[in-house]
């Protein structure tokens, strides 16, 4: 396994110095965000995209800061002009695209005694979900945040990407083999080797696996678009009732997995079923896999995509009372989804710390 950790002067894992990576609803001290700017990425939607882009920055920035990379002037000024007032530090950086779970670093954090903790960040390969789309821009990504920030990080030679990890806070993950296995990300790493990886890296200690995800997700089936922790012991998953949707088999298979899993303790999780969208989206290549269960969880606030459905509201009554304390807040994502993903696929959360330098 290949490790630089950068600023750090021995070879010891996050785990052995005590980080594990937060849940998202843990304190943020910002939000880290792309701008759109590639019209044939996004099919012709781009002017519609960068319009529901500013409200989910906006509205993001309402609770906490947000930092937004641009990959040029136009970008810049397109996104200055529609947010002018919203509290966002621009960042200019070559881009790829915008889906910064996914190509963005994975922060760990430490909590010391009566401190709020050390920050540091892990920096995985990118590689656009299998060589589906360039790429090289965006792998450059966490390494631009880690030397802005002036962070400690360790900087690894495997592709991950955040949204095929759920993480509970408390020691589990939750992934798909569907992703995860795929020979295009990393041949040969097993089930077993992932346990062992992501415990070393991200203080998981208990690793579930769901079978697959949405049809036509070009992810291979992120879990982050189909099952999301709510809390430490709460899990809400997609259901899809028509048994003649594609989705509705491993819809199903997930649902009665997931009652048969537990947590770090042995305990079972509390399982919630949320719809998927009732509608059936056609894009540009076929099938969207427009969901529910990619939101985003902030400071006091979750944002949830919408996408002018029948079930829109019904997703809402499922998720408020899962996040009591928060603000839970719909918001238009149909151009967004023409890109394949939605609110969680473009955000990467940095947890409230001290950044930690590596000493």
């Amino acid at each position: 396994m290949h490790v630089m950790k950068h600023f750090s002067p021995d070879d010891s894992t996050p785990r052995d110095l005590g980080f594990a990576m937060p849940a998202e609803w843990e304190p943020h001290a910002a939000t880290w965000m792309s701008w759109p700017a590639d019209d044939d990425l996004w099919f012709g939607h781009l002017e519609g995209v960068r319009g529901e882009f500013a409200g989910l920055v906006s509205t993001i920035a309402r609770f906490e800061p947000v930092h937004l990379l641009v990959r040029d002037d136009e970008s810049e000024a397109d996104a200055r002009g529609r947010l002018e007032g919203v509290n966002v530090k621009f960042h200019r950086v070559p881009l790829d695209d915008v889906w910064m779970r996914d190509n963005g670093p994975i922060f760990v954090k430490r909590t010391g005694a009566g401190g709020r903790g050390d920050v540091a960040l892990v920096n995985w390969r990118f590689n656009a979900w299998g060589g589906k789309f360039h790429w090289q821009n965006d792998d450059r990504v966490p390494e631009y945040v880690a030397s802005t920030m002036n962070a400690g990080h360790w900087d690894m030679n495997i592709v991950l990407e955040g949204g095929g990890l759920e993480v509970n806070g408390a020691g589990v993950g939750l992934t798909t083999r569907s992703c995860f296995l795929t020979d295009t990300r990393n041949p040969g790493l097993t089930e077993e080797g992932y346990t062992y990886l992501l415990s070393d890296m991200l203080g998981v200690r208990k690793l579930l696996w769901l079978d697959g995800g949405l049809e036509n997700d070009h992810t291979d089936g992120h879990i982050d678009t189909i099952t999301r922790f709510t809390d430490e012991r709460t899990i809400v998953t997609s259901v899809e009732p028509d048994v003649n949707d594609p989705n509705h088999a491993v819809m199903s298979r997930n649902l009665a997995n997931l009652r048969e899993m537990t947590d770090a303790g042995g305990q079972p999780f509390r399982i919630v079923e949320l719809p998927l969208p009732a509608e059936y989206l056609e894009g540009a290549e076929g099938r969207l896999p427009p969901t529910y269960a990619n939101f985003y969880i902030g400071n006091g606030f979750v944002v949830v995509p919408q996408y002018g459905d029948p079930n829109d509201a019904r997703a809402l009554e499922v998720l408020r009372p899962l996040f009591p304390g928060r603000e839970v807040i719909g918001l238009p994502s149909r151009q967004i989804i023409e890109g394949g993903g939605s609110f969680h696929c473009v955000t990467q959360q940095q947890p409230a710390g001290t950044v930690w330098k590596g000493e």
